[in-house]
């Protein structure tokens, strides 16, 4: 999709934004700088969600793990990912976080994984607020949420947006598409104009 097809589909939601929901999975999106070669910064997601969703900032909704440290007494969140919770919550989005859990892992170089998913949570969610929106936007290509994607649009008539980089989304996403659950698939290098942080650098 190119610049002027974006701001087409953009300019579509302005009757219905208020009814749109947004799902940010942000250590999902984080992942994609591998093949995007640049980041996705909080302030512009959420300068672009602002054209997705105009409800509640109940609405527009960023998932993101608190990091404390290998000590889980630790009450203090590191300086990292205090910042882009931070970010999130001036950006105007609700935030939904969890403790990030250190495993020890001896195969690792560092001697452990970091591992805080939130596919339950969204999942909930989505279900949870059904009768709050009609449209979902969500920042994740996980093909294990194909499931609810499915129930959503089978149970509820939800229209389905799924944004991904290229090769960060499942193909349990592309078959969903297939069968007309989702509705549209939208890739964020398209969209990078809009969202790579700090892009006017070189």
């Amino acid at each position: 999709m190119n610049q002027a097809g974006i701001r087409q589909f953009l300019e579509s939601l302005q009757q219905i934004r208020n009814r749109n929901m947004v799902i940010i999975d942000f250590g999902n999106s984080q992942k994609w700088e591998e093949s995007l070669g640049w980041k996705v910064g909080v302030r512009e997601l959420g300068n672009l969600t602002k054209h997705l969703s105009t409800g509640s900032k109940f609405l527009r909704r960023f998932y993101y793990g608190s990091d404390f440290g290998q000590n889980e007494k630790k009450q203090i969140p590191t300086m990292w990912s205090a910042a882009i919770l931070n970010k999130a919550r001036m950006s105007g989005f609700e935030i939904i976080t969890k403790r990030v859990k250190y495993i020890y892992d001896k195969n690792y170089a560092t001697g452990f994984i970091k591992k805080c998913d939130f596919d339950l949570e969204m999942m909930l969610d989505l279900i949870k607020e059904q009768k709050n929106y009609d449209a979902v936007f969500i920042f994740s290509g996980d093909g294990d949420m194909a499931c609810v994607f499915e129930y959503l649009y089978n149970t509820y008539n939800k229209k389905i947006y799924i944004f991904g980089a290229r090769n960060h989304i499942g193909r349990e996403i592309f078959d969903a598409k297939v069968k007309g659950i989702i509705a549209e698939v939208l890739f964020v290098e398209d969209f990078e104009y809009r969202l790579r942080f700090n892009r006017f650098n070189p």
